[in-house]
């Protein structure tokens, strides 16, 4: 995929005041919440917007309310692929976690919504001062380093229609609703396979009535059936996920 240009990010009301919805920052005491997003602002994230990008330094880190972004790795001279998504359970930027300043992987913007958005200095001055910061970020982690891991196998080794399927439902958990915007190219992309392959694979959840697909709108129609039709990483992520220790 083409590099997005870069998009102008709508700055929203000062995150102090602002609702937050991220699962790592809601699990702060009040006082550390209100100390952190004294240092934050909300941003509308807009779809195809690219908020970081492969090789550059990273300005700031984003505690994701709503919406979806993948983590696309290069491959070569090929298209890039999807190696993760973040929505409100988690950060983008996590390299700074570990002190390191580049980005690994493109992030982009693939279901609107919004973020707490933190300068990179601030951040690190946060982790160091907030030890319960840290701890959650650290779990969270953990969790995204098993999604990665699973990811990989999964893209390996299964059928492209259970990999739709998982990849759906991982939409589905973090945009809280049961129609979303996504063209057939742009799941290609995600997939890391040819367009005619997401048509085919597309059109077999819509015959078995798990999905309906038009135009890029795609609205879950049977939650429970596109679980059956995944392959088993959608629940070995979840389930790890679960166990990692509060």
């Amino acid at each position: 995929m083409p590099r997005i240009g870069p998009i102008m990010r709508r700055a929203m009301s000062p995150a102090k005041t602002a609702p937050v919805d991220n699962d790592v920052l809601r699990a702060l005491s009040y006082p550390v919440l209100q100390r952190l997003l004294a240092r934050c602002q909300q941003v509308s994230l807009t779809y195809g917007e690219v908020l970081a990008e492969f090789g550059d330094k990273i300005k700031h880190v984003y505690f994701v309310n709503s919406g979806i972004v993948s983590l696309l790795a290069p491959v070569g001279g090929h298209a890039s692929v999807e190696v993760g998504l973040i929505g409100r359970e988690g950060m983008v930027g996590m390299s700074l976690l570990l002190g390191v300043g580049v980005s690994p992987v493109r992030a982009l913007v693939q279901g609107t919504g919004s973020a707490m958005r933190m300068d990179a200095a601030a951040f690190r001055a946060e982790i160091k001062r907030t030890p319960a910061l840290a701890a959650g970020l650290n779990r969270y982690l953990y969790a995204f380093i098993a999604q990665v891991a699973q990811t990989a196998a999964c893209n390996r080794h299964h059928l492209l229609t259970a990999r739709l399927a998982r990849w759906l439902l991982m939409t589905h958990d973090r945009m809280s609703a049961n129609e979303f915007y996504l063209t057939q190219a742009f799941l290609a992309h995600m997939l890391g396979v040819r367009r005619v392959g997401v048509s085919t694979a597309a059109r077999l959840l819509q015959k078995r009535r798990l999905i309906r697909f038009s135009r890029g709108h795609i609205t879950i129609l049977n939650r429970e059936g596109l679980e059956r039709a995944s392959c088993r990483c959608y629940r070995t992520v979840n389930e790890i996920r679960d166990r990692v220790p509060t």
